[in-house]
């Protein structure tokens, strides 16, 4: 019943039956499980949780998203994490999941997931700063999770960012000390919502991202 609940909660914004997300989602927790004996995909305390702990806590990125998002980039993908779960829901849609990820054998990882699940996904395995837009194309949405913090992750997006390009990301309570220090180097303009799976997080939503000119 909790694998059901967890994804019951978004039903509004899967593109598919619950019940089909929710079967390759088991899919892909046990390729996560097989996987996670030779390389750490995700904490190992959190493998008991993961249907809140990761697959409904990237799920509700796609409350924030619309139809017109066709395109989105994950940064620093690791266990796929928000990034898989959303192509899942999203399965049957005009929409592009690419995975940014430079560990070869997270890189594996990921690809056996889209291919074994059949996602509209290209992962890329090297890091974000090694990557030139032009083949990625400028991406309605940037995603990421538990990366780096918020100066870090601005200097990551912004080649990326478009006029209509905007950040999902997820940050801890350290968000608002963060965001003090990236306005020191770049505009942003950032809404904050609570997340539904942990009362200390939140989803940040950035847009207008640039970098401050410098006098």
């Amino acid at each position: 019943m909790q694998d059901v609940q967890a994804v019951e909660r978004y039903a509004s914004v899967l593109s598919r039956p619950v019940n089909a997300v929710v079967r390759d989602l088991e899919s892909y927790a046990k390729l996560l499980a097989k996987w996670q004996s030779v390389q750490n995909l995700v904490s190992r305390e959190t493998l008991a949780q993961i249907w809140t702990r990761h697959f409904a806590d990237s799920l509700q990125v796609l409350s924030l998203m619309t139809s017109d998002d066709r395109l989105c980039l994950d940064i620093g993908s690791g266990g796929g994490f928000p990034a898989l779960p959303m192509a899942i829901a999203s399965k049957g849609l005009d929409r592009h999941f690419v995975l940014i990820e430079p560990t070869s054998r997270k890189v594996s990882f990921l690809r056996t997931v889209a291919r074994e699940l059949d996602l509209n996904v290209t992962v890329i395995g090297r890091r974000c700063d090694q990557i030139d837009s032009r083949e990625t194309g400028l991406p309605d949405v940037i995603t990421s999770r538990a990366l780096a913090a918020m100066p870090q992750l601005c200097a990551w997006m912004a080649p990326f960012f478009g006029t209509n390009t905007r950040a999902l990301l997820h940050k801890g309570r350290e968000h608002v000390e963060e965001l003090v220090e990236s306005g020191a180097q770049w505009h942003h303009d950032v809404l904050v919502k609570v997340s539904d799976t942990d009362p200390g997080g939140v989803i940040l939503t950035v847009t207008n991202l640039r970098r401050k000119t410098m006098r």
